[in-house]
């Protein structure tokens, strides 16, 4: 990294950029005014708060780290994963927000080639601060741990069902099937970055999903790493930065949950 850039200046400056977002997408969630909404496909929406917030996003990350590139979800802004750039999503459970259900957040990592350098996801609901920066992961400034778990009877696991391609959707129920059976519980609370914030600070213990996009999972991932859990595809890989398929677990129950994972998948 250039040795002209303050990171340790850089993050709390993008902390307040990230939280004063957040707290705006709050705002207008809490208020009865109209929201436009748009199909981008089917069964994904995006809406005016989805593009005014990245587009605030970017602006002012963009003056805060000038060289820095994007990788957003609604703009058409793309970047090669060269130097410093960013992974936005700006409202991620977008269906939660239009139906004005409780869980929704704003997810933004900074990435240096194809290294992380520092995560952010605020709920914006909750208003909590999940962060990933030097190897600690960190909610409202405390730092957080992955669970300590090591049985399925007592874990509580998190997922997202399947929204919009159901090519997989045979082994993904016959995983349901079978964690239904052997664990307290499966949620889907309609947003993977918050998912993910809540294996890093051991809410829940594991978290699986397939059919995402890097911006779903960037900063997510990286807090749950830095909190220590263990992250890769459903086969073991760490190529998981595509969000195409995802493991986030402690690491006492990673190994089993990864071999279910794999049996279900393994021919897809």
């Amino acid at each position: 990294m250039k040795a002209s850039i303050d990171l340790d200046e850089l993050f709390p400056k993008a902390e307040k950029i990230v939280r004063r977002v957040g707290k705006k997408i709050r705002k207008i969630h809490k208020s009865s005014e109209s929201i436009k909404i748009d199909q981008k496909q089917f069964h994904d929406y995006v809406t005016e708060v989805d593009r005014q917030s990245e587009q605030e996003l970017i602006r002012e990350l963009g003056l805060l780290l000038p060289e820095s590139g994007f990788l957003a979800e609604e703009s058409a802004t793309k970047h090669s994963r060269k130097g410093f750039y960013w992974v936005i999503d700006p409202l991620d459970g977008t269906t939660n927000f239009i139906h004005r259900l409780p869980v929704y957040a704003v997810s933004v990592a900074l990435c240096y080639n194809e290294d992380y350098v520092m995560s952010f996801v605020f709920e914006c609901h909750s208003k909590e601060m999940f962060t990933a920066y030097k190897g600690v992961a960190m909610l409202n400034g405390e730092k957080i741990r992955v669970s300590s778990v090591r049985t399925f009877d007592p874990a509580l696991l998190a997922t997202g069902f399947p929204f919009r391609e159901f090519d997989m959707l045979d082994p993904y129920v016959q995983v349901l099937k079978q964690l239904m059976q052997k664990t307290s519980g499966l949620r889907r609370m309609g947003s993977a970055a918050v998912d993910l914030a809540y294996v890093a600070c051991g809410r829940f213990d594991a978290y699986f999903e397939y059919n995402l996009n890097p911006w779903d999972v960037a900063a997510g991932l990286h807090i749950v790493r830095c909190a220590g859990g263990i992250v890769s595809d459903f086969h073991g890989s760490e190529e998981w930065s595509d969000g195409s398929q995802i493991l986030a677990s402690n690491p006492y129950l990673y190994k089993d949950l990864l071999m279910g994972l794999h049996e279900a998948f393994e021919t897809k």
